[in-house]
């Protein structure tokens, strides 16, 4: 049955899918986690890039011992330890109580609770949550999002060998003509990352403890910034997708016949697995060969120049994606769910992207010096892509003492002290909850009683409250002013900004992967052929170790600096952020010093000379009419007569310039 190298192929493409699924809705969650633990978002991008920690950690022991073990076996293990993997994740939810939210309306009794009016001259103990006893945040629970952080190191570690040991499953058994064909559709399969993002809009959209408790008793709405998703049930999903998908790998043969061979050619299973095992045992003796030749490596210019840029690029490219769905919501006021399925489309234009770069590559037989201009162009018009969504812009939403004065002027304030004025200096309000009402006037207020409202009429969602003197203080006239529960709406033009923003970014996406290719030839096409394997290798741990481990969290730890309000935990401790400086906050996501860093290092790649495979043979040589000798040439030179190019531009001369030097 498995002896048709295409069945194997339709094997092997759920499992890349069920791998970036789990990845994509992971990463669409992570508002949702940050929320639910009530953790800060530096510590949420720790959690997002614990998934290449676990990689790392054992991509070594796969390389060197893959050829010589059971490869489909491996797989499905690998299989198995993800979905074991997204267990872990998801275990919190059924350990940690009921999720909690900061509230003044107390769900049982259908009342208001005891500190959410003003009460004027009455003493209401407006420090109750700012007096706690010690060693209240390390109760049971506050470091259950270590589990999320294990969880997801152990998703990384399952992941390891899905990649390599399968590629090189298929390439052995497949036809040399065919495996390009086979494993570039399973790499470009976009079916993955499109389903992740997809469930975690479904689940965003639920509530975190849904078929838990009576949902008609919840106050909050889609919108509000203390919501919480159903995060753990996507994930289970997930778990389950992979180790399904393992399945089969448990029944393959530990080698194949090649494709194409008839019963009479085929090897026997003992010779096909002698060669296997002699193959690994061959590439472990190379590696210290290659250990020893990468040291050249560090002295090649364009190499490091790329290895460079790709941190930089897959950086920005890292933070931007991880954050995406907080900037949407945060911007533009959308729920979390709206947001994720509006960046789950974007995958579809990065896989047309590299199609189309490899295409380009293909046709127009691309040189190297050609890919780096062309790189050079891309990230250009990508950066000014990117420079525009700038203008794709809301303002900060009107709330008193946070980004407006109680007056209504202007003005954004870190300081808790600003929540405090004259209109609520009587009331005792406690400066710490977060439990947002929204003003006759549109102004948002952070609660109730910083609000100055003295009654209230209704129940649960539908409660109103009435005499507020803040929202008549900010020159509103009415003789009973009144709020209801949640933020004021951002303004009309919001909606019709989102949709250019998400047309900028699908087309940042597409000129982003587009370049990918270009970028990639790049970096082959300055090493030498023995160099390749290493090179390669380096590029990659570079990438993880320098890019998406930390990349996530000290963006994360950018957007913490401009949260305006913070979220409270139940014992008084400071949790997840509740409002965001959005004019800040757009600029920290432009990256302009990341993107003109990046120019700059393409700029030097196209004045740096090419490798030496540019020489005699290579696309340069190829020019050339004749290749008569010419005594005039410098010493060290090779002494060639004929029209040869120099970075691309071809010129008429005598001699091949100092990167063919034979010396």
């Amino acid at each position: 049955v498995f002896k048709r190298t295409p069945c194997l192929f339709y094997i092997f493409k759920p499992i890349l899918g069920s791998k970036s699924m789990s990845g994509a809705y992971l990463k669409s969650m992570l508002t949702q986690i940050e929320r639910r633990f009530n953790i800060p978002a530096s510590l949420v991008g720790i959690i997002n890039g614990s998934f290449e920690i676990g990689n790392l950690l054992t991509i070594t022991l796969v390389s060197y011992f893959g050829a010589k073990l059971h490869r489909p076996r491996l797989i499905a293990l690998g299989c198995t330890v993800m979905s074991f993997g997204c267990l872990l994740i998801s275990l919190p939810h059924f350990l940690m109580e009921r999720y909690q939210y900061e509230t003044i309306l107390l769900p049982l009794e259908n009342s208001l609770s005891s500190n959410s009016m003003c009460l004027i001259n009455q003493s209401q103990s407006s420090t109750h949550m700012e007096k706690q006893p010690a060693g209240c945040e390390q109760k049971f629970g506050s470091l259950m999002w270590l589990f999320v952080l294990i969880g997801n190191i152990i998703r990384g570690i399952g992941e390891t060998p899905i990649v390599p040991l399968g590629i090189s499953y298929v390439e052995d058994f497949s036809k040399a003509e065919n495996s390009p064909l086979y494993i570039g559709k399973s790499l470009t399969a976009v079916i993955g990352p499109f389903l992740g993002f997809m469930l975690g809009s479904y689940c965003a959209q639920l509530y975190v403890d849904q078929g838990f408790i009576d949902i008609e008793k919840v106050t909050i709405t889609l919108t509000d910034a203390r919501w919480v998703g159903a995060w753990w049930l996507g994930i289970l999903i997930c778990g389950s997708v992979s180790f399904l998908a393992g399945i089969p790998f448990c029944f393959l043969p530990k080698s194949l016949s090649k494709e194409g061979q008839t019963s009479d050619t085929e090897l026997s299973s003992k010779t096909k697995t002698s060669l296997l095992q002699e193959r690994g045992e061959n590439q472990s003796k190379q590696k210290m060969d290659e250990i020893t030749k990468g040291k050249s490596l560090f002295y090649n210019p364009v190499y490091m120049l790329f290895v460079c840029i790709t941190v930089i690029q897959f950086s920005a490219f890292n933070g931007m994606i991880s954050f995406m769905p907080k900037y949407v919501e945060q911007q533009y006021g959308k729920s979390a769910s709206e947001a994720i399925f509006l960046i789950g489309t974007l995958p579809l234009f990065i896989c047309i992207g590299y199609f189309l770069g490899s295409l380009l590559m293909k046709k127009f037989k691309v040189n190297t010096v050609q890919a780096a201009n062309i790189a050079f162009w891309i990230s250009l018009i990508e950066y000014l892509i990117y420079f525009a969504a700038y203008f794709t812009v809301c303002e900060n939403s009107p709330v008193a003492g946070l980004t407006v004065s109680y007056e209504g002027i202007k003005q954004v304030s870190y300081m808790e002290t600003t929540l405090l004025a004259d209109c609520n200096s009587d009331c005792n309000c406690s400066v710490k909850v977060w439990n947002p009402i929204c003003g006759e006037n549109g102004i948002t207020y952070v609660s109730p009683c910083l609000a100055g409202c003295k009654t209230s009429d209704g129940t649960q969602k539908r409660t109103v409250f009435e005499n507020c003197t803040c929202v008549s203080a900010s020159g509103f006239s009415s003789e009973n002013v009144s709020a209801i529960l949640g933020q004021c709406d951002k303004e009309a033009s919001c909606d019709s900004m989102l949709q250019y923003y998400l047309i900028l970014q699908a087309v940042w996406s597409l000129i982003y992967s587009f370049g990918a290719m270009p970028g990639y030839m790049v970096l082959i096409r300055s090493l030498k052929p023995e160099e390749k394997s290493f090179g390669v290798g380096i590029h990659a741990f570079a990438s993880r170790t320098f890019a998406g481990i930390p990349s996530p969290a000290y963006f994360g730890a950018l957007i913490d600096t401009t949260c305006l309000k913070w979220g409270t935990l139940s014992c008084g401790g400071e949790g997840a952020c509740r409002m965001y400086d959005i004019v800040m906050y757009r600029l920290l996501k432009c990256f302009i010093v990341v993107h003109a860093l990046l120019l700059l290092l393409f700029i030097c790649i196209t004045d740096v000379p090419m490798s030496p495979s540019d020489g005699p043979g290579s696309h340069c040589a190829r020019h050339c009419t004749n290749t008569e000798q010419d005594k005039s040439c410098p010493m060290g030179f090779q002494p060639l007569k004929c029209s040869c190019c120099f970075l691309g531009k071809v010129a008429s001369g005598n001699c091949l310039t100092a990167h063919t030097s034979i010396a």
